[in-house]
């Protein structure tokens, strides 16, 4: 285990000089790393919106008014058939959610399904698809009239087709704004998520992505009053629709239905201003078709006015003086220079397919953004500090080598945070940080096996050999367990959670190669050079040799004080439940910085009690500019999304800046409660089937109760400090469940280990024997752990601390759990030590005495 050849040691500086080149450009500026050699790395890691303020928005297409615009095409395509086919029909009407028709002669039956074969043939679903769709239904409700519903898979390809076509219309609108490396996603059938680092203007995004831009030109109907059909004194025309202008006070207008030019004819679109009066317009080019089509309308239409649509707004509606045969027009309106500019993009981006509703919204300010990032670091740099110093003074000389090994993990996990392009959050950070404790604790378990095979009577070098390799499975069944948790982390969880989950994965490769290889290297390097005649030992023994605790005498009082707790903090959650945030009840949060310096709680509340329905909480949050604003979900944004925030943005912005916004709307909310149910479910029955796996069925059911323990006293702890309960609690809970798994395998393998040693001796007496032999490990390790968050609690900044104080609770929890309840379940189900199987075969060879007594074989299970 000792000996490393010329290739191995090449091969480990080189991963650690790999690390090195690829973390350097995290601490270089823009004009530093421009300046590097080619060959060299110059990526650094990608930071969140957390971290560098931004927008996030979760896009959905409306359903409802995607089947509203199919349904007025195939009535469209259904009035063309049948008319090109001589077939006579009447009463043609959308009657709940299809289209209807009566025959004039019910003898033209066959005529008229030969005509609408084409409506109803079963279409490609596309070359990856490798299937078709059936899109409509025709059926024949009664004799003579014939109906064409749309089915519920024709509907879902038509989600499908809108969203591929939405996101690069959604692409070109986001790059027209200028910013660097959106990230533009499709979310499961009907969803877009768009991530917008360091942009100053969200609410000039979302006016941008809310808008379906579709342009049509249509003639005005000049014989009939617009006034007369708007106030119900005339019904309104056939063939016409009432709409509004875009003017500060609206005013109605008749338009033909008929689309004589569209703006899918549109080349170019450009902000400009109008020569005579100098107003903002914007200018349009067509192409060669609509420039005829231009041409001939204009041509034909002179005297007449014009009516420019967008989005069912008349924008302008001027007289056609004369023929425009040029393919060239100009948009006039009640525009400023932004909204032109706006308008331009629109058009030049095209229109989308389908209306898009913005159902989240998270955006942070880059001055937020900056505040967390010195909150990460200093965090960062104390919680090290802090497991540096603890290091030393645990093993002395060995925990130099330990904190070396530190270092180098933490180099590494940034390398690849940087080499994968993954995105760092606040939660990333608290993961590093996590990681730096938990790294810990694989050199731990080394070191107290190195030390407990010196007390036994190995030489040093025997003993070393002997740590190293005995804490190998130890290791990495610890680490396994985390990875688990982690990946279900990741495959269930979005945005942040998704951030903390591969930090923590990559933390735990980078901390088993240090542990396992690195700092096994650097003690054989040692030991070959200084040839030691002793291991060198800590400042302060925290858990003295030969402590003997009758832990199993208590456990039938721990098991009803666990039962007791377990039994409270479930029954806190109907009496006082938890404090859930908006990711799970929907709603806004909104966080104001007060320009003047100073915010007024009282105004801020009488501002929106006219505008928000329900309970508005107005919270001062952090300094005295701060403010923090939340309300439930708004009976108006089920019509308008957004009008709430919108509204609130118009009655605040003057003195406050809107450092973060978070809207989450009632659909979202209810699927992240269900995704955060499963998940942790998920995880708990993932890592009890590896336990299950490697050790016995009685090992899976004490760590699964142990675990369940602990996250029952976990959301305990959230019902009594009322913390808010939202999805980065959910990562803390996830952690917890990783790190008492963790916890709780290392005493499952010294007690495997044991079984195989003594198997005359009572399971009560080996499982004392195992965790007061584990008893030091667990207790540095969870010390360390503690130490690096308590300095993410102090040091963090408040969004942190909601993360991080349920994972302090639960890491003492977990301590509990590992003692006194998964290990006690090994004797209710009376675990046979003839079943044990895996673990080290010369365990069973090793000699029947520990510290050079002879273990007792009284006692009962």
């Amino acid at each position: 285990m000792l000996y490393f050849s010329r290739w191995k040691t090449t091969f480990i500086w080189l991963a650690v000089l790999l690390g090195v080149l690829f973390a350097l450009p995290n601490l270089l500026t823009e004009q530093q790393r421009a300046s590097l050699p080619s060959f060299m790395p110059k990526q650094p890691m990608t930071l969140g919106l957390d971290l560098q303020g931004g927008s996030y928005v979760l896009l959905e297409v409306d359903r409802a008014s995607l089947i509203n615009d199919r349904l007025q095409s195939l009535r469209e395509d259904v009035q063309v058939s049948l008319r090109s086919a001589n077939v006579g029909f009447t009463n043609l009407r959308e009657n709940n959610g299809a289209i209807q028709f009566a025959l004039r002669d019910p003898a033209q039956a066959q005529a008229a399904r030969t005509a609408l074969q084409g409506l109803t043939s079963p279409i490609s679903s596309g070359l990856l698809a490798g299937g078709s769709v059936t899109e409509t239904d025709l059926t024949e409700p009664q004799s003579g009239t014939y109906r064409l519903a749309l089915t519920n898979a024709g509907i879902d390809y038509r989600l499908s087709t809108a969203v591929s076509q939405s996101i690069e219309v959604v692409r070109r609108r986001v790059d027209e704004l200028g910013t660097t490396e959106p990230v533009i996603q499709r979310q499961g059938l009907d969803r877009i998520m768009v991530q917008v680092p360091g942009l100053q203007d969200p609410a000039r995004l979302k006016s941008l992505l809310n808008q379906t831009a579709r342009l049509t030109f249509r003639l005005v109907d000049v014989n009939n009053s617009a006034e007369a059909v708007a106030s119900g004194a005339q019904p309104l025309p056939a063939g016409d629709e009432l709409l509004e202008t875009t003017d500060t006070k609206p005013h109605p207008i008749l338009v033909q239905r008929q689309v004589m030019i569209s703006g899918e004819n549109l080349t170019d679109a450009q902000a400009g201003f109008e020569q005579q009066t100098n107003q903002p317009v914007v200018n349009i080019r067509f192409d060669a078709r609509g420039a005829q089509r231009f041409g001939q309308v204009t041509q034909e239409n002179v005297g007449r006015p014009f009516a420019i649509v967008l989005d069912n707004k008349v924008l302008s509606a001027p007289n056609i003086r004369e023929p425009i045969l040029g393919g060239q027009a100009q948009i006039s309106g009640n525009f400023t220079v932004q909204s032109a500019n706006d308008l331009a993009v629109l058009l030049r981006a095209g229109a989308l397919p389908a209306t898009l509703d913005i159902i989240e919204e998270r955006t942070v300010g880059p001055g937020l953004g900056a505040d967390s990032i010195a909150a990460g670091k200093a965090a960062g740099i104390i919680g090290g500090a802090l497991v540096v110093v603890f290091m030393f003074v645990a093993y002395g000389f060995l925990g130099v080598i330990a904190n070396i090994a530190l270092l180098v993990n933490v180099i590494l996990l940034v390398a690849l945070l940087s080499a994968l392009g993954s995105t760092l959050t606040l939660p990333g950070i608290a993961g590093i940080v996590l990681t730096m404790g938990m790294a810990v604790d694989s050199n731990v378990l080394i070191y107290e096996r190195l030390l407990e095979e010196r007390r036994n009577g190995r030489s040093v070098v025997q003993s070393i050999d002997a740590g190293f390799h005995k804490a190998l499975g130890t290791i990495m069944d610890a680490n396994v367990t985390s990875l688990i948790a982690a990946v279900v982390l990741f495959f269930l969880g979005s945005g942040p959670v998704r951030g903390f989950a591969i930090t923590l994965a990559l933390g735990i490769f980078t901390t088993v190669f240090t542990a396992l290889t690195l700092t096994r290297w650097m003690v054989s390097y040692w030991l070959r050079h200084s040839r030691p005649k002793e291991v060198p030992k800590g400042w302060v023994s925290f858990v003295p040799h030969g402590t003997r605790i009758r832990f199993m005498s208590i456990r039938r009082w721990a098991f009803a004080i666990t039962i007791g707790l377990s039994l409270a903090s479930i029954g806190s959650l109907f009496v006082g439940g938890l404090n859930f945030g908006i990711d799970f009840t929907g709603g806004t949060v909104l966080e104001l910085r007060a320009k003047n310096g100073t915010a007024d709680v009282g105004a801020i509340r009488q501002d929106l009690s006219g505008i928000v329905e329900g309970d508005v909480q107005v919270q001062q949050f952090g300094a005295a500019s701060d403010v923090l604003v939340r309300f439930g979900v708004q009976p108006q944004d089920a019509q308008t999304p957004q009008a709430s925030v919108n509204a609130v943005r118009s009655a605040l912005a003057n003195d406050y800046d809107f450092q973060r916004v978070e809207v989450v709307g009632p659909t979202v909310s209810g699927e992240l409660a269900w995704a955060a149910v499963f998940g942790v479910g998920a995880a708990l029955l993932a890592i009890s089937i590896y336990v299950w796996l490697r050790f016995e069925w009685q090992f899976a059911i004490g760590a699964l109760l142990a675990t369940a323990h602990d996250v029952a006293m976990t959301i305990g702890f959230l019902v009594v400090s009322q913390l808010e309960f939202n999805l980065s609690s959910i990562a803390a809970i996830l952690t917890i469940v990783g790190y008492s798994l963790n916890d709780t395998v290392v005493v499952f393998d010294r007690i495997r280990e044991n079984l195989r040693k003594y198997k005359k001796m009572p399971i009560s007496d080996i499982i004392d024997l195992s965790l007061n032999e584990t008893l030091s490990r667990t207790l540095l390790t969870a010390v360390s752990l503690v130490l690096a968050l308590v300095a993410l609690y102090a040091f963090g900044g408040d969004v942190i601390r909601v993360f991080v104080a349920p994972m302090l609770a639960g890491v003492l929890v977990g301590v509990y759990s590992s003692i006194f309840i998964a290990a006690p379940v090994l004797i209710y189900f009376k675990l046979r030590p003839e079943t044990i199987r895996g673990g080290d075969k010369s365990d069973a060879l090793e000699p029947k005495s520990v510290g050079g007594s002879t273990p007792s074989t009284s006692g009962k299970a």
